[in-house]
């Protein structure tokens, strides 16, 4: 970069132990960091918590919304920032983003987001609408759809870790396992049955299989998360979406860059990623699924091989300065060159 950015990154910080170490915000804030930019967060939900009397999430949005556009409008003002990124907060629209345009015209505006189907997140194509850039963590149907609302600029980004604090850890038996699932059966906003339901309810049938926040589990949260993914000798991802070029769950970082071995649902694409065979094993079926971990269960040394490797891969090519260093390319050249860009 030919000098230092003011970067201000507007977004739902969650300091909630069950969101502390999923929130890509921070990650990404470091990254900027590292790479000897200043970085101010704004956490937009949080602000209209202080600013509302009352508790209800729906009146509070109807009601004191403008007063923290206003309060942002002032803030990118007295901040005039070279680069505003906006993370899709709850209630942030496109209103609010042309609020900050007034304040700051002359700034890059740059979006990110990680979820599958945008088309059922209130507000936020409109407001990607109002960005220069949008990014997200797929390269197919998803990014799609903002292509074909006329968002100006639409990228694939991959997820990212912290190897500071997305590592493996070594940890107490209570909580090691043999396999590990994190997360919800399903998602309520798909409509097709995906082989993640079938995998789960075969997850639970079991013995030697933890899981986490499903069929009746607890949740896991904080720290705790990092030292069941390091205890695990295989993690398991699957997404809660038929398969889409380049996605997959930020499960899927996280347990790479935590050191388990990783049996992953086949995504197209994917090798572009992570390789198959040398950093996890993608699986097509349950069947499949229940061939792999069984074989690696009993090969200790071959399991251990491929998950030092994908650890080392997730720490090289997915850390914050890595990713952070990829948006500062596209807001300055229009565009970034990575492995998985092949082809694409």
């Amino acid at each position: 970069m030919s000098k230092a950015k003011r970067i201000l990154i507007v977004a739902d910080i969650r300091l909630k132990p069950i969101k502390m170490f999923l929130d890509q915000m921070p990650k990404l804030a470091k990254g900027f960091i590292r790479l000897g930019h200043d970085v101010r967060l704004f956490s937009y939900c949080s602000v209209l918590s202080q600013v509302s009397p009352i508790e209800s999430k729906t009146f509070a949005s109807l009601l004191y919304k403008s007063k923290v556009d206003d309060l942002l409008a002032d803030t990118v003002r007295s901040y005039k920032p070279d680069i505003v990124y906006v993370s899709f907060a709850r209630v942030l629209d496109a209103r609010t983003v042309a609020r900050m345009r007034q304040a700051a015209p002359n700034a890059v505006f740059i979006g990110g987001d990680g979820d599958p189907w945008p088309q059922h997140h209130k507000n936020r194509v409109e407001t990607a609408k109002e960005l220069d850039i949008l990014t997200a963590t797929n390269d197919g149907e998803f990014l799609q759809v903002y292509k074909d609302a006329g968002v100006r600029r639409c990228v694939f980004m991959p997820n990212m870790c912290d190897p500071d604090v997305d590592r493996r850890y070594e940890v107490s038996n209570e909580w090691k396992s043999d396999i590990l699932w994190t997360g919800k059966a399903g998602h309520h906003a798909g409509t097709d049955k995906t082989l993640r339901e079938e995998l789960v309810r075969e997850l639970a049938k079991r013995e030697n299989c933890t899981l986490y926040g499903c069929c009746g589990r607890d949740k896991i949260a904080g720290i705790n998360y990092l030292y069941a993914i390091s205890g695990a000798r295989i993690g398991v991802n699957a997404n809660s979406c038929k398969p889409v070029r380049l996605y997959s769950s930020d499960r899927l970082t996280h347990y790479l860059a935590c050191g388990t071995f990783v049996l992953a649902e086949k995504m197209p694409d994917g090798n572009l990623l992570f390789e198959g065979g040398r950093h996890l094993r993608y699986f097509e079926s349950v069947d499949d699924f229940s061939e792999l971990a069984d074989w690696y269960l009993e090969h200790e040394t071959e399991r251990k091989k491929i998950a030092d490797a994908g650890m080392e891969h997730a720490h090289k090519e997915f850390n914050p300065a890595k990713i952070a260093g990829y948006l500062l390319d596209l807001v300055e050249k229009g565009s970034y060159s990575a492995p998985w860009l092949t082809g694409s």
